[in-house]
């Protein structure tokens, strides 16, 4: 989790990956601190709580720093343009981009919920590095077809989208079936 805003999205993607039983490693940056505790009035033991395992961004000797620790996927949510850039030129300046570092050099599934509009150039072009090299770019972007009532129908369904990319069992994103 990074300081970009959205923290809504991080922590139902929680609640529901805890709710599916799935093990969660957490990194929360301090700029994501602060937004979490800006945008849900929690602070990070709040998140923390809802994880198997949490690390501080600077713990580069962290299991999910090496390859050889498993993982199934990765998500940054949300991810801050600073984080995309990182990540986007392999700099691993903290665990949480040396994670995303090791998500796409070991091919596995990284999802980047960047979170900044308009986007400029430089945006633009660290979005398409990451996507040439395996990496998801999904900006959580509501869907209007569903009809949702409030902020909640929203946010959950950007993130039962984001776990049925996954693979997450259970995951129930609406669908589109025409007219």
């Amino acid at each position: 989790m990074t300081g970009a805003t959205g923290a809504a999205y991080a922590l139902r993607l929680l609640q529901r990956l805890k709710a599916a039983q799935r093990e969660i490693h957490i990194v929360v940056t301090p700029a994501g601190v602060l937004n979490v505790h800006h945008e849900l009035g929690l602070d990070r033991s709040a998140l923390e709580a809802l994880a198997d395992v949490a690390y501080s961004p600077s713990d580069i000797g962290a299991a999910i720093a090496s390859g050889s620790f498993a993982t199934d996927a990765m998500v940054v949510a949300p991810c801050s343009m600073k984080s995309l850039a990182s990540i986007a030129h392999g700099l691993s300046d903290n665990l949480l981009t040396r994670a995303a570092d090791v998500a796409l050099k070991e091919r596995r599934r990284l999802v980047l919920m960047v979170r900044e509009t308009p986007f400029n150039l430089a945006h633009l072009r660290n979005m398409t590095s990451v996507t040439e090299m395996g990496g998801i770019i999904f900006p959580p972007m509501p869907a209007f077809y569903h009809r949702p009532q409030n902020i909640d129908e929203l946010v959950n369904e950007t993130v039962e989208r984001v776990l049925a990319l996954l693979g997450v069992d259970g995951a129930a994103p609406k669908s589109w079936n025409g007219l």
